[in-house]
């Protein structure tokens, strides 16, 4: 409904929130270790950060934390 409402730049940003939430996931998880794991995650959220404030741009602050919240849950939840 969201992405109707919003277009395709919405659903754009939602998507690639989720999957730099899932590289981050997965470089926390994996093989790597030390600065190298640490820098990959820190970019990964510093990606979605700014998926985050384009998200703002479009919704709003409110809406967008809700988006932000539910998007890595729905990631979360398949994990398990």
């Amino acid at each position: 409904m969201n992405e109707q409402k919003y277009g395709s730049e919405f659903a754009r940003l939602r998507q690639q929130i989720r999957l730099e939430y899932e590289a981050a996931q997965q470089g926390l998880h994996g093989l790597s270790q030390g600065c190298a794991q640490h820098a990959f995650i820190t970019k990964k959220m510093e990606n979605m950060a700014s998926c985050y404030t384009a998200l703002i741009e479009i919704v709003g602050e409110q809406e967008a934390m809700a988006l932000f919240v539910e998007t890595l849950g729905q990631d979360s939840n398949k994990a398990n």
